[in-house]
């Protein structure tokens, strides 16, 4: 099969979506590797490391839509993108559909199947594909959210660890799943005093038994979480439905029970954002203010540590596009159950029901699909 990596063109998105070792491993199995020049070049990778690997070096993202029977990326495709996409294709990448009307318009009207790392799912009933740039934002999230806190930036000028004699910050995380443990951890490693809110008592208790004594737990009940919100120094939002829009957990109108110059982060921004005040912001421009409370809702976080991303994101998508190319989408989606999750559209049908739930789409069944 024809293999294609396009350079990203989202903004401040440095991440490539092949790795010279996946596209040496696809190589060995026979695979043609096109991979568009200076893709890599954010994550620390040069069209030498490709060429070496077995790749060929195409000049424009034109070329490399143009030959590939599979093209493999990051975020999902852009507009221009979009336009190049065509019937018979295969597009592996995150897709993030449910907040996006525009793009799953033009997906369905090119006919592409389009499969999504983020619906992809495991026997353990994880995300495998999401989970490495989940861990990656979690572990961001305190680190950006001491940053938006520092007085110059407009926050409160509070230092996530305190000092001897002085209090730490305050820090809530909306959320116990993998970004919300990862941040948890990683805010208590600083010295924060951190509240982990989940609905999920099994959860819950997890964390307790295994990180007992470094951050509290708490059942996030509507009245809790507002208590939780208005003493926080520093709110990350860490929720998840898979495929579906993030559930608005934070309303404009709470933010006047909020401190002065608090911080908000909202990693679920890429689902929509779970605080009513959400909207997408860019590396180059993170932050914004809403009644005095600073956001910052980067919408690609991981894309700020381009090179551990993007090698922690190869290792997950290897053996899955390895699945694709080697056995055609038809034959690998049959045979994995849990690849065939990741199919959210085929042949100008929406495949994946919650997507279709908040856009307001009639949806195919992916085993439908597989015969269309």
């Amino acid at each position: 099969m024809k293999i294609g990596c396009p350079k990203e063109i989202k903004p401040q998105e440095y991440r490539v979506g092949l790795t010279p070792d996946a596209a040496r491993e696809a190589k060995a199995h026979g695979h043609e590797i096109a991979v568009q020049s200076g893709a890599g070049l954010g994550a620390g990778f040069a069209d030498d490391d490709y060429t070496a690997a077995g790749a060929r070096i195409l000049d424009t993202a034109e070329e490399i839509f143009a030959w590939a029977d599979l093209i493999i990326k990051v975020k999902e495709p852009q507009s221009a993108e979009r336009k190049m996409l065509r019937e018979n294709q295969v597009l592996f990448t995150y897709l993030h559909l449910a907040p996006d009307p525009d793009q799953t318009r033009d997906l369905l009207a090119s006919g592409v199947t389009a499969i999504a790392y983020e619906t992809v799912t495991d026997r353990a009933g994880g995300l495998p594909l999401l989970a490495p740039m989940s861990e990656v934002a979690g572990k961001l999230a305190p680190q950006v959210g001491a940053w938006t806190l520092q007085k110059a930036n407009g926050g409160r000028g509070v230092l996530l660890g305190g000092v001897p004699g002085v209090a730490p910050a305050r820090v809530t995380v909306i959320g116990g799943g993998v970004v919300g443990t990862h941040a948890a951890r990683v805010a208590a490693g600083m010295g924060a005093a951190v509240t982990v809110l989940d609905r999920s008592l099994p959860r819950l208790r997890y964390l307790d038994d295994v990180f007992g004594g470094q951050f509290r737990t708490l059942y996030a009940s509507a009245a809790a979480t507002a208590a939780e919100v208005a003493a926080a120094d520093l709110v990350i939002g860490a929720v998840l439905v898979p495929g579906a829009a993030a559930p608005k957990l934070v309303t404009r109108e709470q933010l006047k029970t909020m401190k002065p110059g608090a911080a908000i982060v909202d990693v679920a921004i890429d689902q929509g954002g779970c605080f009513e005040t959400s909207r997408a912001t860019t590396h180059q421009d993170p932050i914004y203010e809403v009644d005095g409370i600073l956001h910052y809702c980067v919408a690609n976080m991981p894309g700020a540590v381009a090179r551990t991303s993007t090698l922690a994101l190869g290792n997950a998508t290897m053996p899955f596009l390895l699945a694709l190319a080697g056995k055609g989408w038809r034959r690998a989606c049959e045979e994995d159950e849990h690849l065939l999750a990741g199919l959210n559209t085929h042949a100008g049908h929406l495949t994946y029901a919650a997507v279709g739930r908040a856009l307001a789409i009639d949806v195919l069944s992916p085993r439908l699909a597989l015969k269309a």
